[in-house]
């Protein structure tokens, strides 16, 4: 803003325009699930420091119409950071607010007297965070309750057939400029095709004249969220549809990256197209840069800035076909193996060498399409293992494959929720005569109750949690663990776990409020949100190798006599250090005696001894 005059400050509006951000993509996955909110906090910041007016979301601020808490938790912080400051707002809202904003409170958030928003948010909703149900509510409804989003281009549909919409804009004025901003949430594409060709089905009002602006004086806006370029004409929507009085529109739901305005042949107006600020699909279109723009506006005129975004995962894509390439042989796959692994450490090459400092550098998403005509084909899987790193390899046959075994089911098909009783699991066990060995029965309807009824996807994470925090408690109180041998801690555990599969079923009515009362004060399930499979995997076998590392020291003092594993009762003379029994005479008596109690089978224990170490991991 330093090449601008006072006088050209006070009567430009400044605005930061993104769309899809996807907040919550891939949150599970352990190396991207925070690529969504560091590239959100990116625009905020960039938005703090060019200090815009406000910032204009494109939609699909959300990955999914029911995000997780964790999710809107990042979100709201990300917000309050950012937007609730003492900065004041430089422009005025002069429309009635109460038909832009479809909230009970019915003004711009910066005007609550109980906030301080230095920081405006404008919001339509995509087809990943669209409203629905009963009382038609989206994810970032909740946003606008916090009063820290302005939601507009929410569409209540009506009349028959078709349907009929309004739109009407949001009058902002500063100084001179005057903008009316229209919004379009995503509506199905089809349906507002058929709108857009029906006379008066959608209906545009247009801003009236006031004391010293005219109707032709207002800089006309349009935000919308919906396919722009489709093979199906009827899949997506033309610009050739939209009102020729419009001067800029803001394009989302298209990830590709074309922030640079486009004129549009014979309409009048310029259509950006930011793109994505994460990449949500290995498409050529995601590998380009991503880009914000700040929009200068002043009267009739306006001035596009594109700003790149630096935070975001590179994403390194190209397209190969094998009989252009002359160092390959047709016939020998080691040498189609050799030269794709050439052509992948030449992309990662490529994608550091653009990092401009350290911190930037990121792991890089890599896509290779590959065209075998003619040539015999490779396993993509083994192909990654082999470079033992972590990317993503995408192969184009493999994708056509994967399309053409995806199953189509009818809507009565599916298992619906409701259909579920949290008896199943007792009723199971009783009717096949099962022993619980390691979770309570009770504990397990529990979870099931909280996993269908509440939607609590870490239920069952927090049920094996719980279970396991008891029993480390128990041997810790009751014992010294350092002094323990592997099949004294068996014994223990399985002694444990008796105990409170019988204290459970006396006191069932309680064992709902202790798992709650564990989630709540837990701090290892608060950060379960984006718990998996690998993550598990690696704390089990990173405690076992742990245990057993600090057990081989104490091993390596001591004489023993191994007690034979074929159960026969022989012993050998040999010592094994770390073998079984470790000298002690009774301990084929012991693994009896267990395997008694538990019912275990032979290969039931090697799970157990992971559990034990998981379970005295924190002990020791």
């Amino acid at each position: 803003m330093g090449d601008l005059s006072r006088d050209d400050i006070a009567n430009t509006l400044r605005i930061l325009v993104a769309t899809d951000c996807h907040l919550g993509y891939m949150e599970k996955d352990e190396i991207r699930r925070h690529d969504s909110f560091q590239a959100f906090e990116e625009i905020c910041s960039i938005a703090e420091q060019k200090k815009v007016d406000f910032v204009l979301l494109g939609g699909d601020l959300f990955h999914e119409n029911k995000p997780s808490r964790s999710t809107l938790v990042k979100a709201i912080e990300i917000l309050r950071r950012h937007c609730l400051n003492d900065q004041p707002v430089q422009f005025q809202v002069v429309s009635d607010q109460t038909v832009n904003f479809a909230n009970v409170f019915g003004h711009v958030n910066y005007e609550d007297p109980h906030f301080n928003v230095g920081l405006p948010v404008f919001s339509i909703h995509g087809n990943h965070d669209d409203p629905a149900g009963v009382d038609n509510l989206s994810a970032v409804d909740i946003l606008s309750a916090c009063n820290l989003v302005n939601y507009f281009g929410k569409m209540a549909l009506e009349g028959s057939g078709v349907g009929q919409i309004t739109l009407y804009p949001i009058l902002v004025r500063k100084g001179s400029t005057a903008v009316a901003l229209y919004g379009l949430g995503n509506i199905r594409d089809e349906r507002l095709n058929r709108m857009f060709q029906t006379p008066h089905a959608v209906q545009w009002m247009r801003p009236e004249a006031q004391e010293g602006c005219l109707v032709s004086d207002w800089f006309n806006m349009l935000v919308l969220h919906q396919n722009r370029v489709k093979t199906n004409p009827k899949n997506a929507i033309s610009e050739h549809f939209l009102p020729r009085f419009l001067d800029f529109i803001v394009w989302g739901h298209e990830h590709e990256c074309l922030v640079d305005p486009q004129e549009v042949p014979g309409m009048g107006f310029h259509i950006t197209q930011p793109g994505s600020s994460v990449a949500t699909s290995l498409i050529d279109g995601e590998s380009k840069p991503k880009h914000v723009l700040l929009l200068e506006i002043k009267g009739n005129q306006y001035r596009p800035t594109k700003i790149p975004l630096t935070s975001v995962r590179p994403f390194e894509y190209t397209e190969i076909v094998l009989k252009d390439e002359s160092d390959i042989d047709p016939n020998d796959q080691n040498s189609i193996l050799e030269h794709l692994d050439k052509v992948v450490r030449n992309l990662i090459e490529k994608s550091s060498k653009k990092a401009v400092s350290i911190s930037e550098l990121k792991l890089p998403l890599v896509r290779i399409k590959v065209d075998y005509s003619g040539f015999m084909t490779i396993n993509p899987q083994r192909f990654g293992q082999k470079l033992q790193i972590l990317k993503t390899y995408l192969f184009s046959q493999r994708l056509l494959k994967k399309r053409r075994n995806e199953a189509k089911f009818d809507d009565t098909e599916r298992l619906r929720p409701e259909e579920l009783n949290q008896q199943n699991i007792e009723a199971l066990v009783a009717e096949n005569n099962l022993k619980m060995e390691i979770l309570p029965v009770n504990d397990l309807d529990v979870a099931l109750h909280n996993f269908v009824n509440k939607d609590d996807k870490m239920a069952f994470y927090a049920c094996v949690k719980y279970n396991l925090q008891e029993t480390r408690s128990k041997i810790a109180k009751d014992s010294d663990t350092m002094k323990f041998e592997d099949e004294d801690l068996i014994l223990k555990v399985g002694e444990c776990l008796e105990e409170r599969v019988k204290e459970r079923s006396v006191r069932s009515t309680d064992a709902a409020q202790s798992i709650e009362d564990f989630r709540t004060t837990s701090a290892g399930v608060g950060s379960a949100v984006s718990f998996s499979d690998e993550e598990d995997a690696a704390q089990i076998s990173g405690s076992t190798s742990t245990t057993r590392g600090r057990k081989g020291s104490r091993v390596g003092s001591k004489s023993s006599l191994d007690v034979s594993e074929t159960g026969k009762g022989k012993t050998s003379a040999r010592g094994r250090g770390r073998g079984r029994g470790r000298g002690r005479g009774s301990s084929n008596l012991k693994q009896t005696t267990l395997d008694a109690t538990l019912g275990f089978r032979q290969s039931q224990r090697s799970v157990l001894l992971s559990l034990i170490s998981l379970i005295l991991c924190p002990v020791m």
